[in-house]
């Protein structure tokens, strides 16, 4: 017998963000007579876009990865609005046709700016924060302020709340509006307030982030989520002179106020979610770093993608291997690049390592290959979670390293073992401590340990055996001092500082692909390929079996959702 043919309904419960809309219509009696027969009329549509679907999944697919499919769906979130369930039409099917979102009208809520205002304290003075009103996002964007241009004292700023608003052309009514809210509050707070002044739109900031320059070659990037950004971005980002950035999206100020001072964000606008269209139309951001879980970041890269911005995602731009290479593919339609964050790549004793290994053949044929991976200090709960657990978060990376040295795509075999030594661990289906085991077509013999669990220092070691000698990659301690068994840990090392080089060069890679020097270092096959294996990994974890992947396909969004 034939597969079953899928139903309209059918597709509606595959995909949550679908449904059907049924439509009353009523057929003309013959004659002229008006005895009509009514009929039910059921189509597919998409709940977010108010858009009816064509019942083909390559095309539903290719709607719900759309830029304008997430847009609507995050305004519908943020404003709490529902589609109908069931709509009636009279004979005119034109009439049932569903409306669209009114963008504009959504996005017209106020987004905010990260202000300082200065606390007297006994301990003396010390720096807080808070929302000030930015410009409504249906208007042009403003330019970053130099330092000297904030008002330092109460007169300076009175002055400046006096004057009239500019009602040039290059400068709509928007700003007037929020200026004279501005001017409403006492003057002394406003004297302390981060203000955008007036700058034509054709000034380009530069120099150092959180400085003003006019120099034309800096770039103007925009960063998309604070909560899961590694330390040694934020290092990168600070003291890396030849890019600005511009905005930062995040709807939660707290992890802004964490990660950045005050002084660093004197030149950075803030904006919520909501806004995120202000920073896609702005032609001065030439990158978008996307440091958004993995489920939220594939939206936000295809958006910046056909916006024209280049994209460097700090983690993965998914879990799922379709949706991966949808982001990919959108990257080549468009023609800029789209940076995965494989890290420890670029780390330059791993480089060193690769040239031995693959350049000068300096082991000759490699036989085996082991790798400790343990994360000091351990992620949280909440970062595991989102991330997409030990596998994905940590294991990833060192098989991405792994088929690097052997250079080849994937192993034949994969078997994991592991455990959640943590209850709360457990509680999240999920595991602390793996060991993963791998023979590739090579018949080079892999074994990888990565654990949650490091209490001193993180300890990331390699070795790789071959038939003419061994070379191994050790912790990298400034002090040279071996500890054994000593209560008082002599060096701490996070995972942050021993892979600091990594994520600099990562992050110089990027710019370099943004000015075209060079393309991204990490192709999609490489990475389809690194994912796959990720979900054998934890597949094999899962069913306490052997994962053959020369004959099976690995589905890693039906893997990640019996975990979730």
């Amino acid at each position: 017998m034939g597969r079953k043919k899928k139903t309209l309904h059918d597709y509606a419960a595959e995909f949550t963000e679908l449904a059907v809309k049924r439509h009353l219509l009523e057929r003309g009696g013959g004659g002229g007579g008006g005895g009509g027969e009514a009929a039910v009329v059921e189509t597919l549509y998409c709940t977010s876009c108010e858009l009816p679907m064509r019942v083909r999944r390559d095309r539903i697919l290719e709607h719900l990865s759309s830029g304008r499919h997430y847009r609507n769906r995050r305004l519908g979130r943020q404003h709490g609005l529902r589609a109908p369930l069931l709509l009636s039409a009279g004979p005119d099917l034109g009439a049932s046709l569903p409306l669209q979102l009114d963008t504009p009208a959504l996005l017209s809520q106020p987004s905010f700016i990260l202000s300082t205002n200065p606390c007297i304290t006994s301990a003396g003075t010390s720096t807080s924060y808070s929302m000030v009103p930015s410009p409504p996002s249906c208007h042009k964007s403003l330019i970053p302020v130099h330092p000297s241009a904030i008002s330092s004292t109460t007169s300076i700023a009175s002055a400046r709340e006096d004057q009239k608003p500019s009602t040039s052309t290059g400068h709509p009514s928007a700003f007037a509006a929020f200026h004279a809210r501005s001017a409403s509050a006492p003057s002394k707070q406003a004297s302390q307030r981060l203000v955008v002044p007036e700058v034509p739109d054709s000034a380009v900031p530069g120099g150092a982030v959180g400085q003003y320059s006019s120099a034309a070659s800096d770039i103007g990037l925009a960063l998309f989520g604070v909560e899961l950004v590694n330390k040694a971005l934020f290092q990168s980002l600070m003291e890396e002179n030849s890019c600005c950035l511009l905005y930062i999206v995040e709807d939660q100020l707290q992890e802004v106020e964490r990660a950045f001072s005050a002084e660093f964000l004197a030149n950075t606008r803030v904006l919520r979610q909501q806004d995120a269209d202000i920073v896609l139309n702005d032609q001065r951001v030439s990158g978008a770093i996307i440091c958004s879980p993995p489920e939220e970041a594939s939206e936000i890269v295809i958006d910046a993608l056909r916006a024209g911005k280049g994209v460097f995602c700090e983690r993965l731009p998914s879990l799922d291997r379709q949706t991966a290479e949808a982001c990919f593919d959108e990257a080549d339609r468009c023609g800029r690049p789209l940076v995965c964050g494989f890290y420890k790549r670029f780390d330059p004793a791993l480089q060193f390592l690769y040239k031995k290994v693959r350049d000068s053949q300096a082991l000759g044929r490699i036989h085996r290959i082991s790798a400790i991976s343990s994360i000091y200090p351990a992620a949280s709960l909440s970062f595991l979670k989102k991330s997409g657990g030990i596998f994905y978060n940590a294991a990833v990376h060192d098989i991405d390293v792994i088929s690097l040295l052997l250079g080849e795509s994937a192993p034949d075999t994969v078997f994991s073992l592991g455990h959640a030594f943590c209850a709360d661990m457990a509680y999240l289906k999920d595991a602390d401590t793996v060991a993963v085991s791998m023979k590739f077509p090579s018949g080079a013999i892999v074994t990888l340990d990565v654990s949650q669990h490091c209490t001193k220092s993180c300890d990331q070691r390699l070795e790789v055996h071959g038939s003419q000698g061994t070379l191994r990659v050790d912790n990298q301690n400034p002090l040279g001092i071996t500890e054994h068994g000593t209560s008082v840990s002599i060096y701490s090392q996070t995972q942050a500082d021993r892979y600091r080089d990594a994520h600099r060069e990562l992050f110089r890679h990027f710019l370099r692909t943004l000015k075209g020097k060079e393309p991204p270092m990490i192709t999609k096959e490489q990475f389809l390929w690194t994912i796959q294996v990720a979900a054998a990994a934890e597949q094999s974890w899962r069913n306490g079996s052997a994962v053959d992947l020369r004959n099976e396909a690995i589905d890693s969004s039906v893997i990640k959702t019996e975990i979730m």
